[in-house]
């Protein structure tokens, strides 16, 4: 004799019957396996055409003075680091500059003056850092003739230093934190949004076939409802934990992310805050599914949500440029806002523990009871096959 059928068991066997319906089409495998190669083409190929090394100015210099060591040092200085190379003489720098194998070279004449050759012109900011080298090697030159050692005059001006103390300083990640803003809210939107879609067609599908009937002479309708939804939304927090690891993962190899601490937090967030919009959403698009007895039929039904959703979008978006702004900070303690506002906050770094446990509660209080309404337009509305349900009659007493 079998055991009985708990719902927790009911639950989990539609959950993984879903799950597994989907990540065994080969449609989902082909696409997601090509999404996660343009990932990682993408992130190569913006770390190659990012720079690095190859972007330093290729500088030449003329015999073995002290000013390549001059040119290094206050390259390495000011932020500017050049490529350094040895040239045998005038002739040798200007065909090297003829062919574009150096940007400059640098010809020091006997009186202390240096010719500087270029193919066409000379960037200010390379022609200045190549001012001051000049000039510092010219001091140094002149000091030395008059029997006082540079490094004495260095080691004294070195100490003679202004410290700044900033009240409020920059934040040197900003520019990063930006970006994982922007991607925190693209792909948040996107998977919910998709996510949604498919528990909604889901749920017309099995309705349209009759096989919804099947299923609930076994089941109750509301462990079909939540399996469904726990199904579903296990494959997409699959494709973006896969998403997430790749791009995150990529990004740190290349270089072309280097904030590893705010990175997987931005990543944490994102995944755990997906979890929380999509089970917001996936209830309603459930309810507006079950109203409806075809697919072409659910835009009918949803619309409202997608209005939402698409609101949510450009609120977050409006938002980056200034996510402490007054209207963006209580815009994210309202659900379900807050599932695109609070990865954004919290990727910008100006959310404070207090805003995301708080927001968090105030999302799953929502979401429960949402999902409350939302079963019960589920249970009378999933067995009314033909017209479509209205709003009004779903939530009628």
């Amino acid at each position: 004799m079998s055991a009985p059928l708990t719902a927790t068991r009911a639950i989990g066997l539609v959950a993984r019957r879903e799950f597994l319906t989907q990540v065994r089409k080969k449609s989902f495998l082909i696409s997601n396996s090509l999404i996660l190669v343009a990932i990682v083409v993408g992130i190569v190929a913006m770390a190659f055409l990012g720079g690095g090394d190859d972007d330093r100015p290729r500088v030449g210099v003329v015999g073995t003075s002290g000013l390549s060591a001059t040119l290094g040092t206050i390259g390495e200085a000011t932020g500017m680091p050049l490529d350094l190379s040895e040239l045998p003489d005038a002739d040798a720098g200007r065909a090297q500059v003829t062919d574009g194998e150096i940007d400059v070279a640098l010809v020091p004449g006997d009186d202390g003056s240096v010719t500087a050759l270029t193919e066409s012109d000379i960037d200010s900011d390379l022609s200045a850092l190549l001012d001051a080298a000049v000039a510092q090697q010219a001091q140094a030159t002149a000091l030395t003739e008059r029997g006082v050692d540079p490094a004495d005059i260095a080691a004294a001006t070195a100490r003679a230093t202004v410290t700044v103390e900033a009240i409020d300083p920059p934040d040197p990640e900003q520019g990063q934190r930006i970006i994982l803003s922007i991607v925190a809210v693209v792909v948040l939107y996107m998977q919910i949004l998709m996510f949604g879609m498919y528990v909604a067609m889901g749920v017309v599908e099995e309705k349209s076939s009759r096989v919804v009937e099947l299923l609930l002479s076994t089941l109750r309708p509301l462990q079909l409802l939540w399996g469904k939804i726990l199904g579903i939304g296990a494959v997409g927090l699959l494709q973006l934990t896969a998403y997430g690891a790749v791009s995150v993962g990529a990004a740190l190899a290349t270089d072309t992310l280097t904030i590893t601490g705010t990175a997987l937090g931005v990543f944490a967030s994102t995944l755990g805050w997906f979890v929380l919009g999509f089970a917001f959403f996936a209830v309603l698009y459930a309810a507006a599914g079950s109203m409806v007895s075809r697919q072409e039929d659910v835009n009918s039904t949803s619309g409202p949500l997608m209005f939402v959703i698409l609101a949510m979008f450009f609120a977050a978006f409006a938002s980056i440029d200034d996510p402490e702004a007054t209207w963006s900070t209580v815009l994210s303690w309202i659900p379900p806002f807050s599932a695109v506002l609070m990865p954004l906050r919290i990727a910008a770094g100006v959310a404070t523990p207090l805003q995301i446990v708080g927001t968090v509660v105030l999302m799953i209080v929502t979401t429960a009871l949402l999902g409350v309404v939302a079963a019960k337009i589920y249970q009378r509305s999933v067995l009314r096959i033909g017209r479509t349900v209205t709003w009004k009659e779903a939530l009628g007493r």
